[in-house]
């Protein structure tokens, strides 16, 4: 069952030149109780494309549909009813936290918003919850969040992220600034969550091996777009994209003998202001060919099934049969 629908998504900031195109022309399927990993490097549009679906900011054009309504369109007033199912996890545990309040208000005050709990007591209740459920210990409760660690202030963002009972959680890299080994932990606590909640993740993430780890499904996005969406299990397998092929032979792997060859981009990148109707990875793609500098930007198309590549030469290039 589908919890979310995104279709031909876009999001254009002006700028001096023109329109930056963010997040230009995206659609997925999320089904419920699913994670689905968002993967690119820096500037892809990856984190725009979060803040887009739960109308952090508004969508240029495009449908976002929550459990078949389309949040996209909906007054701001409408959305307010349904924003407790939609919470997000931000990259920057402190920037996020307000740094007047103690943990425990912290903790409390999406259920002040939201009126959720009927009394005081019973609100410390719900927050002593949260914070045996991401195993913040007690005695943190009147501290701030300059005291404490960044492992210990994300565990505060997710609490928030949990306290209004929400279906979908955008994660927008919540363990980049983390340390390895408390990076673990995290990543541990949200897929317990998930398994005892129920809950819908979108993990956007730059660290291939994290996506691995916790992702059902794996968008591969560059300056704005996807080129490649597969099952994470497929995509490490099989991966056909030339940007995503890059991507994957960038992950340090622990032997002397079976790495696999570094595949070095070079070139320069296409300007994501006011681009033009052609293949946005051309100029730093080993199997460019004038064709694919000259032609259409390529469709996103179903190679396998559901293996879907945005390439002109994918077939050619992976020696695979025509899908058309």
């Amino acid at each position: 069952m589908a919890l979310l629908e995104v279709e031909h998504l876009k999001q254009y900031f002006p700028v001096s030149k023109g329109l930056l195109h963010a997040v230009d022309d995206v659609s997925f399927t999320l089904e419920k109780g699913k994670t689905l990993g968002v993967v690119g490097e820096s500037g892809c549009g990856k984190s725009t494309l979060g803040k887009t679906i739960i109308r952090l900011l508004d969508p240029t054009a495009g449908t976002v549909r929550f459990e078949g309504q389309d949040i996209a369109k909906m007054p701001a007033r409408e959305f307010h009813k349904i924003r407790p199912d939609i919470q997000m996890i931000f990259q920057d545990p402190y920037a996020s936290l307000d740094p007047r309040l103690s943990i425990r208000e912290l903790i409390a005050e999406p259920m002040r918003i939201y009126k959720t709990q009927p009394t005081k007591e019973a609100l410390n209740r719900r927050v002593d919850e949260l914070m045996d459920t991401v195993s913040l210990a007690k005695r943190f409760e009147n501290s701030y969040p300059h005291e404490l660690d960044g492992g210990r202030r994300q565990r505060i963002g997710i609490a928030r992220a949990l306290a209004l009972n929400p279906k979908l959680i955008v994660c927008d890299e919540p363990v980049s600034a983390l340390d390895v080994s408390i990076q673990a932990q995290v990543l541990n606590l949200l897929q317990d969550l998930q398994k005892e909640l129920g809950l819908t993740y979108i993990f956007i993430t730059h660290d291939m091996s994290v996506v691995k780890h916790i992702s059902d499904d794996i968008i591969v996005m560059y300056l704005g777009q996807i080129v490649e969406k597969a099952p994470a299990k497929v995509l490490f397998q099989q991966h056909w994209h030339p940007y995503t092929k890059a991507l994957l032979s960038a992950i340090p792997v622990p032997s002397l003998h079976n790495r696999p060859q570094r595949v070095l981009l070079q070139g320069e990148l296409s300007s994501p202001i006011n681009p033009k109707d052609t293949c946005r990875f051309a100029g730093r793609c080993a199997y460019c060919t004038e064709a694919c500098k000259n032609g259409k930007t390529p469709a996103l198309r179903e190679i396998a099934p559901d293996h879907f590549v945005a390439c002109h030469r994918v077939q050619e290039i992976n020696a695979l049969p025509d899908a058309t």
